[in-house]
């Protein structure tokens, strides 16, 4: 039965990877590599992180947690995308996609979280160290992990819960690779201008506060950096500092595009490419930039397959 022009089917269907593209199979060949290189190079970090004791400290504990999200996050939608692809099927369930809906949304704001208070830490370390283990302990990063899990877990669930509770119409047809919210709220039968407009303040409360945050402690640490009379103690603080910008750039950069551009719902190609970028993309680059631009990771690495570690 159908109820006005609801439909009885409660499936949605996922039209994919940029729809009507040719050579999708070797665009998606491309994701699956990604995808490997994302698994191993995040479980690796996660593995040294745990294994060497030189690595127990706070700030790479908080590295642990960022590989981990990256983990979950490109692990949620990834897998889902190549069952759909093999099986020549784009169905997927309400349950499914609302599952879709509150991971990548917990696991995007808990990484704008995390990503703010690594840059707290990094403003504690250099601005100032002899302060570091009292403000920064192990306690403290413990409760700045579980607060960013648990503070992305609490708002996704609102989110999720209100958006799918819309009545939706017509065919259910999601022009994206995995259940996102603003694509989902398009097919809404009721009128949802007020809801966005209260995602477009979440997303600015997500985003430009943490921004204004973390800019606000680099600033401060480039300003403390100055004063610094010693060539070698500037150059590891830069360099400490230089691996969690690169990622905060690769992260930001493309969630202010797709959240706070105007008129971002009317290009769902351009949407598709950023967050391709944003959930696929980067949590392969995120181990490679920590890993390749720190000296103690590689030369924990090198200890830990009996190579002779690296000089400082």
């Amino acid at each position: 039965m159908k109820t006005g022009n609801e439909t009885l089917s409660t499936d949605f269907i996922l039209l994919g990877l940029f729809p009507g593209m040719r050579h999708i199979g070797l665009l998606f060949s491309v994701v699956l590599l990604i995808y490997i290189i994302a698994i191993t190079g995040n479980t690796t970090l996660i593995l040294l992180i745990w294994a060497d004791p030189c690595l127990h400290t706070s700030m790479y504990f908080l590295l642990s947690q960022l590989s981990l999200m990256d983990l979950v996050l490109i692990s949620s939608l990834v897998p889902k995308m190549a069952v759909n692809f093999f099986s020549g099927k784009r169905e997927i369930s309400l349950i499914g996609c609302g599952a879709q809906v509150f991971f990548t949304l917990t696991l995007g704001i808990a990484e704008c979280l995390l990503l703010t208070l690594m840059a707290y830490d990094r403003y504690v370390a250099v601005c100032h160290p002899l302060k570091y283990p009292i403000i920064i302990s192990h306690q403290a990063s413990q409760l700045m992990a579980v607060g960013s899990w648990v503070g992305g877990a609490l708002a996704s669930l609102v989110h999720t819960a209100y958006a799918m509770h819309f009545p939706f119409c017509g065919p259910r047809e999601l022009h994206h690779f995995f259940c996102e919210i603003k694509a989902i709220l398009k097919l809404s039968c009721e009128d949802i201008s007020t809801y966005e407009k209260v995602i477009v303040v979440t997303g600015f409360v997500v985003i430009l506060l943490p921004v204004s945050l973390i800019l606000t402690s680099y600033a401060l640490i480039f300003l403390q950096v100055l004063k610094m009379n010693s060539p070698e103690g500037r150059n590891k603080a830069l360099a400490t500092c230089s691996s969690h910008l690169t990622v905060v750039i690769f992260y930001y950069g493309p969630a202010m595009m797709i959240y706070m551009r105007p008129g971002s719902s009317h290009t769902p190609i351009l949407n598709q490419a950023l967050f391709m970028f944003d959930t696929i993309l980067t949590p392969m680059l995120n181990p490679l930039i920590y890993s390749l631009r720190n000296r103690e990771v590689v030369g924990s690495m090198r200890k830990i397959l009996g190579k002779k570690p690296i000089s400082k």
